[in-house]
């Protein structure tokens, strides 16, 4: 449970790197597109961001913007990725 909120506090301050918006930290359901918090550039960095914060690649054409729109769904994408990875090691 502790490295599950310390990934979660990591996902945020990596999003609020990128766009500069402490609110999410307190909605982790506000649409970052939708609300011109994450846009195209931010987006691209996002992705690159997770790969070399948590080694998961994400590329463009695998991930829609619908998949990681809010903070809530990055979060559970990381954590998913991060489960398959590991039972792949395994």
């Amino acid at each position: 449970m502790i490295l599950d909120v310390a990934i979660e506090e990591k996902i945020l301050d990596m999003i609020i790197n990128i766009t500069d918006e402490e609110e999410i930290r307190e909605n982790l359901d506000i649409n970052l597109f939708e609300n011109d918090i994450l846009d195209s550039l931010g987006y691209t960095e996002l992705l690159v961001s997770i790969a070399m914060e948590f080694g998961i690649e994400l590329s463009p054409t695998e991930i829609t913007r619908d998949m990681i729109d809010t903070p809530k769904k990055i979060i559970e994408l990381i954590r998913s990725r991060r489960s398959n990875n590991e039972k792949n090691i395994c």
